[in-house]
């Protein structure tokens, strides 16, 4: 396994596939690389270079009991941005893993990125504040801690399904979908998936969006029942200087899985634009 060992002597796994333009993928919570196997290889097709680690605490990763917050996991991008030397790339994040790339972005991604894509992502704040007055309220992502620290294995199964929208009225559940998610989550480190909550609803990302001066396409469902669109992508677009928004009617969190050919059709015009 290609893993590399950062300066906390964490390891962080990595999939590293093609040549190429760079691609990297940013998975979000409590995932893993593997949960970008539809856009990897898609774009490996395509002729560029396809990369996705894990998240330390989470898939083949280390399973930490420290530095689950978000600066930590962008120190984490940067050393294996510079490990691979990658240039010219563009960042794609999922969920939490949108908040990872601007943060990565706004900090060390000067003369190393292209662009960079926010799916579904967490951006600019989840959680209610005096601030973000029609944030969500801290009790609900209390809800989640206490989910995943006393009942994970369920817990996970249960939320595959406001995930992907199978709650929905006419939905076609797939359940080698909602069993992969699982697979994915309950590889990662309990400790390092209940301090990722904090690190995904409480982290303030105005100032990265309104500092990244390279293009970036903000994706979202306006059917998203884990990261609301109203309080994320429709705002995140308005901080960004150079920022795209493409909002699809009806479509879930997990779009990058059930939605595959539409977001990589998507992406590829946007990377290639």
């Amino acid at each position: 396994m290609s893993k590399i060992t950062v300066k906390d002597g964490t390891e962080i796994y990595y999939k590293d596939w093609g040549t190429g333009q760079p691609l990297v993928f940013h998975h979000g919570w409590p995932l893993s690389g593997d949960d970008w196997d539809a856009q990897m290889m898609f774009f490996l097709a395509q002729g560029f270079r396809v990369i996705a680690h894990d998240r330390r605490g989470h898939g083949r990763s280390s399973q930490t009991d420290t530095g689950n917050e978000m600066d930590t996991y962008a120190a984490d991008v940067a050393e294996l941005t510079e490990a691979l030397d990658l240039k010219d790339a563009v960042h794609i994040g999922h969920s939490t893993g949108g908040g990872e790339v601007i943060r990565y972005v706004a900090k060390y991604g000067k003369g190393r990125v292209a662009k960079a894509v926010l799916i579904s992502a967490v951006t600019p704040i989840m959680v209610k504040t005096e601030d973000n007055p029609d944030g969500i309220p801290l009790e609900i992502f209390d809800g989640i801690r206490e989910g995943t620290a006393s009942q994970r294995p369920q817990y996970f199964q249960d939320f595959t399904l406001p995930f992907y929208g199978y709650n929905r009225e006419g939905a076609k559940i797939s359940q080698g979908v909602r069993d992969n998610w699982w697979r994915q989550g309950m590889m990662g480190g309990i400790k390092a998936h209940y301090d990722c909550i904090k690190a995904f609803s409480e982290t303030d990302f105005t100032e990265d969006l309104k500092s990244v001066d390279v293009p970036v396409l903000v994706m979202h469902g306006d059917d998203d029942q884990i990261v609301p669109f109203p309080l994320t992508g429709a705002k995140a677009v308005k901080l960004l200087k150079n920022g795209t928004l493409i909002s699809y009617p009806g479509f879930p969190h997990g779009m990058p899985t059930t939605e595959a050919a539409t977001i990589n059709k998507d992406l590829l015009a946007f990377i290639k634009s």
